[in-house]
């Protein structure tokens, strides 16, 4: 579910905000330059990451002005010092007298600015594929050739590449077409190109470095060792200069920490800075069937189709699965925006949900695949978590048109049922160890 968002004022204009979570301790989150604070909840990945988070804070996160749900810019400019003052507009709207500021890419900027220049506000600061400026200098060899940035902003001005900027940005994503369709219309929905220019011009015109020796609070710097489009050296800069800073190198190339290979542990170190102790409780471990649906050539479909009816047959498409999951005992864990992931208690009734998914959709035009898979999951909160789901959402993308997929470890447990199965052989599934026999069950 997606939290209520909320509006601050400041200089006229509004600041869309959300509160998650009643922790001891605030969190506020700077985000990076683009960003939309109701439709990040739509990714699997950051929906998690989030909630993780909001397990042990009071958790603020906003959309700067001239981003996503907030207004434009005032007079189409701002300094820092103005965003700062944007910032504090959120902090006194939502009740906080003091935070531990988390700043991602150019929100790194602004936590150390607000550590160096309001220190009674800040308990700590957290600064993920951060940096302290962002073209080259002498005295800076780390950064970006300005014609090099001047290029990529003209490119972006002319085609607004949202590939090239998840590339740049979230790589794990292209591997995941769900995810990857996602991230589109996510940067797409955030900001215009024109906005992101100016932003992104403003950005690197700034130069935090004389800040950083008089960041006094408790600092905790993580960076991708593969970040393409902020290298290492940025973090390492920092930590060299920030005393008694922290630097976690993480061996990720995505620029912001929303991936499952490194979201996890990024909260986990957020957590331990936080309240000084990990996580102790062991994650409730149970056996569970995960189903994974999704819809075959949703992207050529949608645009044959046309948006306003694609938009139509998605709703239609969801009720129907929302549906048959309620009448087998299934409970939805995410929508991926042309599927579901659910768990269920038993496989027989995953599957015959699966069967009557596929012939319910398939009256109205639409046709999706389906795999389903038992084994241990983590139960953490409202999501599950654990290699069991990683091996549905393989099988899923093994599975044909109209097709339910199961994995070897589903026939010996519903013997007796009635159900019939068909082998298909044994397949490779992407990231899981050794060959899975896979089953298509019958009709």
């Amino acid at each position: 579910m997606v939290p209520e968002t909320r509006y601050a004022r400041s200089r006229g204009a509004h600041l869309a905000y959300q509160v998650v979570g009643d922790g001891p301790v605030d969190l506020v989150v700077f985000g990076a330059l683009i960003s939309n604070v109701d439709m990040i909840w739509d990714d699997p990945g950051a929906a998690r990451f989030l909630r993780r988070l909001s397990g042990f804070t009071r958790l603020i996160h906003y959309d700067k002005l001239g981003v996503g749900m907030s207004d434009p810019i005032p007079g189409g400019d701002m300094t820092f010092e103005e965003r700062l003052d944007d910032c504090r507009a959120v902090l006194d709207a939502a009740g906080s007298e003091e935070a531990v500021f988390f700043g991602i890419s150019e929100g790194s900027t602004l936590a150390a600015l607000m550590a160096s220049t309001d220190p009674t506000r800040v308990r700590g600061i957290v600064m993920f594929s951060g940096y302290a400026r962002l073209l080259r200098a002498p005295d800076y060899p780390q950064g970006l050739p300005a014609e090099t940035f001047a290029r990529f902003l003209d490119d972006l001005d002319e085609s607004w590449d949202t590939e090239r900027l998840m590339s740049l940005v979230v790589p794990s994503v292209l591997v995941d077409p769900a995810r990857r369709a996602f991230w589109q219309r996510y940067f797409r929905q955030s900001m215009t190109p024109g906005q992101f220019r100016l932003q992104a011009e403003q950005n690197a015109a700034a130069d935090i470095s004389e800040a950083l020796p008089l960041v006094h609070a408790p600092a905790l710097i993580m960076h991708g060792i593969h970040d393409r489009w902020i290298p290492i050296d940025h973090a390492r800069y920092m930590a060299d200069r920030i005393p008694g800073a922290r630097l976690l190198e993480l061996e990720t190339g995505d620029h912001f920490p929303y991936s499952e290979e490194v979201g996890d542990r990024v909260a986990a170190e957020i957590e331990e800075f936080v309240t000084g102790a990990r996580e102790s409780a062991a994650p409730d471990r149970r056996l569970a069937t995960i189903m994974f649906s999704d819809i075959v050539d949703s992207t050529m479909t949608a645009a044959t189709t046309g948006d306003r009816q694609w938009i139509d047959t998605l709703a239609r498409h969801d009720q129907l699965i929302r549906r048959e999951l309620e009448r087998h005992g299934g409970l939805e864990v995410k929508h991926t925006g042309d599927g579901f992931m659910a768990v269920f208690d038993g496989p027989a009734r995953a599957i015959r949900c699966g069967r009557a998914i596929t012939e319910a959709v398939a009256a109205m035009g639409v046709h999706v695949r389906i795999g389903i898979h038992t084994g241990e999951v983590e139960q953490r909160g409202d999501d599950v978590g654990g290699i069991a789901v990683h091996i549905a959402a393989r099988v899923a993308a093994q599975a044909g048109t109209d097709e339910v997929l199961v994995s070897q470890s589903i026939p010996p447990l519903v013997v007796g049922s009635g159900l019939e199965f068909e082998p298909i052989g044994a397949r490779d599934l992407k990231g899981v160890p050794g060959e899975w026999l896979l089953y298509r069950a019958a009709s």
